[in-house]
Order: structure tokens, then sequence, then C-alpha cells
């Protein structure tokens, strides 16, 4: 008899998430005790004091690149020792504005109304199809998906289960072909097994959720005339990556004692990876994948071991360490060290054992996107996806070098393994005006500046107290050590390809301001903050060892009527409402793109784009919705073609395999299925134009 999950449906949950989602993406992350207990401060003056005249003049002389649209923008202070974010050259803040009737270019489809049906809804003009589903087959050998005949072995060879980070990468020599990478976050027992008894897995169900977590590689095939993409089963470069396959352990943690178990005395060979969420590309042709929620796959935690992840004190949900002690951390205290950090893989070489890049420190990763400062090193900006948790860089010492060769090759991916790990510092410049209700301050910005803080540089620790080592593998103690500044769950970080400015997606954190919790600040400015915000910020890219910035907010999320909410000045009667930005991309035309988790306005998830520059600056539109207890993930955006994946749809409280709550994608008497979809133009324009 199927076991019913204990008080799915009564039981309030943060943002617009089911209890269903909080159980098996997180762990209930937003139900356990705030991690961060550090007594970091927040007001001004502390900044101020951190702040060196070095960086502060730095952080005012940050210029941005001119947009290819002719907008030249600077964040900087009119005096000397201010880093103030002075307003963008974009005609005001909402006022005396005349906009063009057609939305800027990239943003031009009529807006898709918030609605909560059960499918992907998309602008009138543009059609949709999936590209590929869990279960489907990429792999040689690997058999068609069939609901109650599932196996480890076969889910080895087939698409992951609940995609989230999505790639699609040219693929030389190969007409009309490209590589689709995908994420696979964690698995939704429940809703994948017929008579699923949560409270006893069988070892089979645990194998096929292990080789339904990890990474999929798959070559597509464009249609002609069309937007729409076929996967190439049996392609040379398809690929699966599961929470069994080898991973190497690189950089200047590799081999510590920190990360040494009993199956790997070495601490340099790891057996999988999990809960990828979100990822990145580099300039040099691989892409980075965040190891988020780890710490809900192990067992039997103490605080001894822990060391502020939030690993639980008894069995896991999944009661994966029934089947594999390495997930019980009362008998492999090192192994959850193993996890939580960022994964390098090389799409185009299915021989190369991925690595884990230490360099970029341990927690819970959102996302990883790169940029190249001006004499070519890698930059790579990072979140931690915890309440009152951090944002963090990653600065190369070393320069990416350009072509094709195997020697450009081999040396372009070592980028990642020596350089300085950072945590960022922010101080607004109106802090006495901010009272937790998100009002603007007089100066009609949430704006600001900011420090990087410099925690390790290869074997070389810059906190007082802890090793290199250290450092690395409990890098939030290390954040908590320099006073940071803790943020309302820091998760995508994307730099703007055409102007260099950083957009940290700033999803929620309702404990804002609650009794003992830390209150609003300038770039948290609303308590109880259910709907999240977008922090845009500045750096002097002439000088990547510059240790200032600029900063401002670039949107507070929410009901466009509700007077805390704010587009970067645009017409608020004129944009899309939006709660809970997640993810974010960058279209050919410089639009920011946003998908979002958790929708605290009562309609589904979905896709918005939103004007970074120029007069329409702020102008916010929704492009898409989800189905019914899905969430919009991985958006990748073409010239002709916008991808989602569209996670854990029919994850609402109560569901399962017998109770479905959606039909999507494959309609009524067929199991609900995480999928990728392409959506293009019926015309076969471009997006948007």
């Amino acid at each position: 008899m199927r076991r019913l999950l204990p008080l799915l449906s009564t039981t309030p949950h943060a943002g617009g998430r089911s209890a269903l989602t909080c159980r098996y993406r997180c762990g209930d992350a937003c139900f356990q005790e705030v991690p961060n207990t550090s007594d970091n401060e927040y007001a001004g003056d502390i900044i101020a004091r951190a702040l060196s005249r070095r960086s502060m003049v730095r952080a005012a002389a940050v210029v941005t690149v001119a947009a290819a649209a002719g907008t030249t923008g600077v964040l900087g202070g009119p005096g000397a020792g201010e880093a103030v974010a002075a307003p963008v050259t974009h005609g005001g803040r909402g006022h005396g504005r005349h906009p063009g009737p057609d939305g800027a270019r990239g943003l031009r489809f009529s807006p898709v109304a918030p609605n909560t049906d059960d499918k992907v809804t998309v602008p009138a003009g543009y059609t949709q199809d999936v590209v590929i589903r869990w279960g489907d087959p990429i792999l040689r050998g690997a058999p068609a998906f069939h609901p109650d005949r599932q196996s480890a072995r076969a889910q080895a060879g087939q698409f992951g289960y609940n995609n989230d980070f999505l790639s699609l990468l040219p693929l030389r020599g190969e007409r009309g072909r490209q590589v689709l990478v995908a994420n696979h976050e964690y698995t939704d027992e429940v809703l994948m097994f017929r008579g699923y008894d949560p409270e006893n897995p069988t070892r089979e169900q645990v194998e096929i959720a292990w080789a339904a977590h990890g990474l999929s590689v798959v070559v597509v095939q464009e249609e002609h005339r069309s937007g729409r993409l076929t996967p190439v089963p049996r392609h040379r470069l398809n690929r699966r990556l599961t929470a069994t396959s080898l991973f190497k352990v690189t950089g200047p943690a590799a081999g510590s004692p920190l990360l040494r178990t009993s199956a790997d005395p070495t601490g340099t060979r790891v057996l999988g990876t999990l809960n990828n969420c979100a990822g990145g590309e580099t300039p040099w042709g691989t892409t980075l994948h965040g190891e988020e929620n780890f710490n809900q796959y192990f067992a039997n935690g103490s605080s001894a071991t822990d060391r502020r992840y939030g690993i639980g004190a008894g069995a896991s949900e999944r009661k994966w360490e029934r089947f594999d002690k390495r997930f019980d951390v009362a008998r492999e205290p090192n192994e959850s060290h193993r996890f939580g950090w960022v994964v390098e893989l090389d799409p185009y070489d299915p021989d190369w054992t991925p690595r884990k890049r230490t360099a970029l420190g341990r927690f819970k990763h959102e996302a990883a996107q790169p940029r190249l400062t001006d004499d070519g090193r890698p930059v790579v900006y990072m979140g931690d996806d915890e309440r009152f948790d951090y944002f963090y860089k990653f600065v190369s010492s070393r320069r990416m070098k350009r072509g094709d060769s195997r020697a450009a090759r081999e040396h372009n991916r070592t980028l990642l393994d020596e350089g300085t790990l950072y945590v960022a510092k922010l101080s607004g410049d109106s802090p006495q005006e901010v009272d937790g209700s998100g009002r603007l301050p007089a100066d009609g910005e949430f704006d600001g500046s900011g420090v990087w803080i410099p925690l390790a540089t290869g074997d070389v620790s810059h906190v007082p107290g802890m090793t290199a080592d250290e450092v690395y593998v409990f890098t939030r103690a290390a954040a908590d050590k320099v006073g940071a500044t803790k943020m309302d769950r820091p998760e995508d970080v994307e730099p703007s390809p055409r102007t260099g400015r950083v957009y940290v997606a700033l999803t929620n954190n309702t404990d804002r301001g609650k009794p003992g919790k830390p209150g609003a600040d300038e770039a948290n400015p609303r308590n109880a903050n259910k709907h999240g915000q977008i922090l845009e910020l500045a750096e002097n890219w002439d000088d990547p060892t510059s240790d200032g910035f600029a900063w401002r907010l670039f949107l507070v999320a929410g009901d466009p009527k509700d007077p805390s909410t704010y587009f970067a000045g645009f017409p608020k009667e004129k944009v899309s409402p939006i709660s809970c930005p997640d993810n974010v991309a960058f279209d050919p035309h410089g639009n920011l793109w946003i998908s979002t988790d958790g929708n605290k306005l009562g309609s589904h998830d979905g896709l918005f784009g939103v004007a970074t520059h120029g007069e329409r600056r702020g102008e916010l539109k929704q492009f898409l919705t989800v189905p019914t207890g899905a969430e919009t993930c991985g958006p990748v955006i073409q010239e002709r073609r916008v991808l989602v994946a569209v996670q854990h749809p029919g994850e609402v409280d109560g569901a399962s395999v017998e109770k479905p709550a959606s039909t999507w994608p494959d309609g009524p008497g067929r199991l609900v299925r995480p999928a990728v979809v392409a959506v293009w133009r019926r015309d076969g324009r471009d997006i948007g134009v």
C-alpha cells in the first residue's frame, strides 16, 4: 500500500513552492534553522571602515562598456572617496520618456498573461515543441522509456530527471547540429515510481535515482525552416554522468585530508555529482555545473562534521545511506566535503574526466558564470543559494590562450585551478532611509558601493584562524569570519557580454527582519521578502585585481501595483508582474532573461525578458509560463530560438504516480516527465524583433 506523505498540504512554505518541492529539492531547507548564525554587521559604517581609500577610488572609477545601441552608463560617485551608483543615461526614472510602440529590440512580442494552465504557454505568433524528456534514450543500447520497466542500467543511458541548467553549443563540421548539455538537479521518487514507499525505498529505486542525477550531453539536429530540435541518438559525443560516475578533484584543496575517505585515500577521485542546479559556459568551450543542495543526501551529521551546510542528524529523505555507506556521515565524515563544488565538463571530449574545481570554494552553488578580464583572465561569479548567505567571485591568475590547438585546450582546462577566491561586502549610500518596506530612498535608487574580500589564493589563506584547505572546504565559515554581506538567497549570477555589468538574482527571503534575524539593508530592502530582487554591479575591467565595485538594485520584484516594487525606473503600469527570480541569461541584443522559481503571485512560474539599457531599460515582459507544479529553468536565448527546462511538472502537494497533478507533456494516462522545450516564431524570423 502506498504510504501518504505527512502534512504535505497543510504546512506553509516559502515563496510559491509546494511542500513536495521543498521536500525533494532541498530537503526542506526553509524549515530548518538558518545555517548562518554569524553576527556580521549590516550598517553602512562597518563597510566604510572596511573599505580602504584605494578600494573606494577604484569603485568610483568603474565604467561600463558602451552598449551596441550607443548607450553609455557610468556607475560611480561624483566625489573622491565615494562609490555610489549614479543614474544610467536612460532618460530619467520613468518620467518624460517617449518609447516606441514595439518594445525593446528582442522583446517585441505580446506578453503572456499570468495563468495557471497545465501547459507551456507562449506568445501569439510563436510555437513550441518538446526537445527531449526524462527517460528518452541517448546512448547506444539504451531502451525506450517505460514507466513500469525502469532500471538503473536503462536510466544510465537515458536523459536524466529534473533538467535544470541548459547549454546549447555549436558543433563544427556537422551542419545544423548543436550540443545540448543539461544538469539533472534531483529526483522526485514519489512521481517516478508506482507505490513508492518513502520510508522503505528499494535498492533498484535508489540506483535508478542515482542514475537519474548528474549531467547529460546530447547532440541535437535543427529542422530546416523552424526552431525544432531533435536529439541524435548514439552520437559519439552523447554522454551521461551520474551519481556513480568518476570525477577528479583538482585545485589547491585536492588531496587535502579533509577530502580523503576510506574509498579514496588520495582525496582526488570522487564518485558522482549531485544536485546540479544552474551553471555556465566558459570562453574556451567547456561548461560549468554548480552542486547545490548536496546536504540533503547525507545522513547522521553533526555540528562537528557539518560546519554550517545543513546536514541532518538523522536519516536522509531518500535513505541512500542504507545502500552506500558514503552517504552516512557517521561512517564517512569526509564524503560530504566532496560535494558542493563547481564541476567543469568538456562536452566536446567524451574521454575527458570532469573536474571538481576546489579553487572556486565549496557551498551551495546555484551557478558559475565566467567572463574574461581585459587582460584575458577568467573571472567566475557564483551565488550561494541559502537565506542570508553570500555571493562570490574567483579571479584566475592565468590568462586564456586563443585557438583550438591541443596545447591551448589543455592549458585552458586548468585556468580554474589557480587564482583568488573573494566574497562580496556591500554598503548602501542611504542606509538610514531603509526601513524594510521597500520604499525608495530620496535619491531614487537602492545603490551603493562594495568590496571584494579575499579568502584564499592558492595555498595561502587570507582568513585569520583558517588554513587554505579549510577556507576552500568550509567556505561559508570563512566568509562569516570576514564579515560578508548576508543576502536574500543569491542564485544565478550573470555578467552581461555587452556592458560587463553583473546581474545577481536574489530569489527571496521571508526570514528577513524576523525576530533574531537580520533586518533590511539597502541591497536587501524588504523585510519578509517573498518576491526577491535583481542586483546590478559594475567593476573596473582594466584592473582585474581591483577590489571595489559599485552596485544598484535593477529590479525589486512583485506585483507592479505594489509600491515596494521597482523596475529600473520604467513605468510600472507597462511591465509584467514577476516573483522569485532564479536563473538569468542574456539574448543577442543585451536583454536579460529571467526564469522564476516559486512565484508568489498566484500564477505559474515563467520566463521574462527585460531591457537593460536604452530608453526602455526596465521594461519587463513575460514570454512564457510552464505547467502545473513546474519551475522554469535553464533558459537559452538564441536569435531564432528560446530553450527552457521545464523542471518538476506536477510537483504538487499530495501528487503521486497514481494521483498526478499534471498531464504534461504527453497527456492523460501518461507519466508526468520533466523535459526541455524549444520555442520559435511561426514565421521563422528572429525572436522579439
